[in-house]
């Protein structure tokens, strides 16, 4: 599928206003030298799986809260060591859905890997070579011709998110339904049914998604995508 470069446009100017925050690293000190990653495989798990496309979802991680204990995990040196950059939230993906809780994924008939050209553009928002790899694998695939078309439209979108300044929401006792309220009058055009939290089973905030339409403007979520009462608490880790 391929995306017409002014409904992108449309959609990202629709999203952006004048915010406290956009959705972006505080610093990013990426290496000018990238190893290739080996030629991705797919486990029997990763099926197959060619459906309609009846909106997306744009998944934004609070990199503070996934990297607590990770800090000198090898595997995630980019984002989590403070080496390469110090971050608050991180583009997890662009998501395509299905018209059920069954999406597409993994639509290309083989997997290919990503150009070191593309990682290396695309570092500063998804600071894993891994996930890079992963997510043009399973989702990717199935929206874009190239990882390059696919990265270029998710980084488009998740730098038109403005977010309220977390770190200082996170001083105050919260619930879900503030956060997305917070997040949505942030947002002109988007309403808090137009936002999914996820939370670990402690109540950290771990991720924010944003549900899109067709025209990748914000509509409300699918029925099947649950999550706790508005007046369920949440907890935001600031990495401190």
């Amino acid at each position: 599928m391929r995306w017409p470069a002014a409904l992108i446009a449309v959609a990202v100017v629709a999203m952006a206003s004048p915010a406290p925050l956009m959705a972006q690293a505080y610093q990013c000190r990426m290496p000018e030298k990238l190893s290739p990653l080996p030629a991705p495989k797919r486990s029997r798990s990763d099926v197959r799986r060619v459906l309609p496309v009846a909106g997306y979802t744009l998944a934004l991680s609070w990199s503070p809260e996934y990297c607590r204990g990770r800090e000198s995990q090898a595997s995630e040196v980019l984002q989590c060591s403070r080496d390469h950059g110090e971050f608050g939230f991180v583009l997890h993906g662009l998501w395509p859905e299905g018209k059920t809780s069954t999406y597409p994924q993994y639509c290309a008939s083989r997997p290919s890997p990503v150009p070191l050209s593309v990682v290396r553009q695309s570092l500063c928002v998804m600071p894993s070579q891994r996930l890079i790899q992963h997510q043009w694998d399973k989702h990717g695939s199935c929206m874009a011709r190239d990882p390059a078309q696919y990265f270029q439209t998710a980084t488009r979108l998740y730098r038109a998110i403005r977010l309220p300044d977390l770190e200082r929401m996170s001083r105050r006792e919260l619930t879900f339904g503030m956060v997305r309220r917070e997040i949505a009058r942030a947002n002109p055009g988007m309403t808090p049914q137009a936002i999914a939290i996820r939370s670990n089973g402690r109540g950290w905030l771990q991720e924010v998604r944003i549900c899109l339409g067709l025209d990748y403007r914000p509509r409300a979520c699918p029925a099947h995508v649950r999550q706790p009462r508005g007046d369920t608490p949440l907890r935001i880790w600031r990495g401190l």
